[in-house]
């Protein structure tokens, strides 16, 4: 199947942003009142073919961004050209993830959120369920001055795990490397969620 007929979940701009009142660039985390009711939005979500919604921002596709830390360090990794999203090639991430897809037999849209960031997770860097004990959702990214985030939001998870645990999958779409936090802004060019969960998260 082509990753265009994919089935995922979106959810309109207008019920996610309440209008624009709720709208926000950057990171924004549990504690800013508008996550709340963001997350309360996710509850509408429509299940729409990838290829119909990857340049319509009307809806946004709900994406699972996952930083991956051990200790002081992060893991960073850069899209290679094997597979991914065509428009993030060469890119450095701190956010492991992608899109997420219906769970029938989950009725929680939190469960929902987290099984979608596992199986990413698994799929990705090989972290097997019994690694993600620690897990957990940081808060919200949103990019409206750039074209891939124009039509996605991301759910920002934090998972702490053992490092020899994580390895990439497939290696020749991802290159793996750990960093300490306080090193990660001297490191580019990355992605623009990663640099807004470094500026505004992680205060660098």
């Amino acid at each position: 199947m082509s990753k265009f007929d994919e089935q995922i979940l979106v959810v309109s701009r207008q019920q996610i942003f309440k209008g624009e009142t709720d709208a926000f660039n950057g990171f924004i985390s549990k504690e800013d009142p508008r996550y709340g009711r963001i997350l309360s939005a996710f509850n509408d979500y429509k299940v729409k073919r990838r290829g119909d919604m990857e340049e319509n921002p009307t809806y946004k596709q709900l994406i699972s961004y996952a930083v991956i830390t051990a200790g002081e360090e992060t893991l960073v990794y850069k899209r290679l050209e094997g597979g991914g999203e065509d428009r993030l090639h060469g890119l450095l991430s701190i956010g492991v993830g992608g899109h997420m897809n219906d769970v029938p037999e989950a009725e929680a849209i939190n469960e929902k959120l987290f099984i979608n960031a596992a199986r990413e997770l698994e799929e990705e860097v090989g972290l097997q369920e019994d690694a993600l004990e620690d897990i957990e959702i940081m808060g919200l990214i949103n990019d409206d001055e750039e074209e891939v985030g124009k039509v996605h939001i991301g759910i920002v998870f934090k998972v702490e795990v053992d490092k020899d645990k994580v390895h990439a999958k497939e290696e020749d779409t991802l290159e793996l490397v750990w960093k300490d936090r306080n090193l990660l802004p001297k490191m580019n060019p990355y992605e623009s969620w990663s640099e807004l969960i470094i500026r505004d998260a992680y205060g660098q």
